[in-house]
Order: C-alpha cells, then structure tokens, then sequence
C-alpha cells in the first residue's frame, strides 16, 4: 500500500496537464518537428557507426562515462603506478604518524615510528592493489558502456515539464 506522501505525489501528477519536450545535446529545447528531423537524420548514422569495421571515424570510447547527468565529465581513472602510491605514502605517513604518537603517547616517538613504518608497508602495496583493481573495473565498463553510450549520442531527448 502506498504511503501517504506517495499518494500525495501521485494524486499531483494526475491533477497538472504535462507537455512533452524535446531536448537536444546541448540542452536546448526543440519543437516537435525540429525533434522529428533531427531524429531521423541520426538514425542512419546510428546504424553506420553501431559497426566499426565501415566507419570512417570511430566513436570515442569513454563517450557513454565522460558525459554524465548535469553536463557534468565524469573522472577518468589512471593506470596504476609506484611513483603516484609512494607519494600517497608520503603524504599520509606523517599523518598516521601523529595519530599513532598521540594514541599510544605513554610510549613515546620510537613506538609510534616503529608503528608508523609497519602501517606504510601494508598501506603502499595495498593502495596500489587498489588503483590497480579501480583501473581494471574503469576499462571494463568503458568496454561494456561504450555501444550502449554511442545509440545515445545525438538523439534527442524527451523530458516531461
């Protein structure tokens, strides 16, 4: 059973008259016969580049995560390297430092050295598993996102006001 707050939003949409508006790329709104046209001079287009062996021009693969909600270009994920995950180790084990001294402060500087150096060499090898495993998932959807992305391009939108 719905909720009260469900129904309320519900009962709103059946009360106002909606017009259907066809938005483009680049977030303008279109008439409908503008819409039409448009649509169906993209939709040879799509077919063409649906296969890539013909196509003059490939489609770029992060097309379908670069641009997202909003208009907003999504974070690309860089392949993993040494020099990036031992300069993250640097910049955090001063931090993990102070947080050792000041958890353990009977015990002084040494143990929070001691302490300090042993939560680096698990922390080095297990950020850069971890840059590693983020770049692998990040080129499989790009693999996975980017057909499905590439019969969105173009198309015009239909949004409810």
């Amino acid at each position: 059973m719905p909720t009260k707050k469900q129904r309320r939003r519900r009962e709103k949409g059946r009360r106002h008259e909606w017009e259907e508006v066809w938005v483009d790329d680049e977030g303008r709104e279109l008439p409908p016969e503008e819409a039409a046209k448009l649509e169906a001079a993209t939709a040879p287009a799509r077919r063409r580049d649906g296969d890539h062996a013909g196509s003059a021009k490939p489609a770029a693969k992060s097309s379908g995560f670069a641009s997202r909600a909003g208009g907003r270009a999504g974070r690309t994920v860089q392949p993993p390297s040494w020099s990036r995950v031992l300069k993250r180790g640097a910049i955090f084990a001063p931090v993990m430092f102070l947080v050792s001294y000041y958890l353990n402060r009977p015990h002084g500087y040494g143990t929070a050295l001691y302490t300090t150096a042993f939560l680096i060499v698990f922390f080095v090898p297990f950020s850069y598993l971890m840059d590693a495993m983020m770049y692998r998932s990040y080129q499989k959807r790009l693999s996975a996102g980017g057909a499905a992305a590439e019969k969105r391009v173009g198309t015009p939108q239909k949004k409810r006001r």
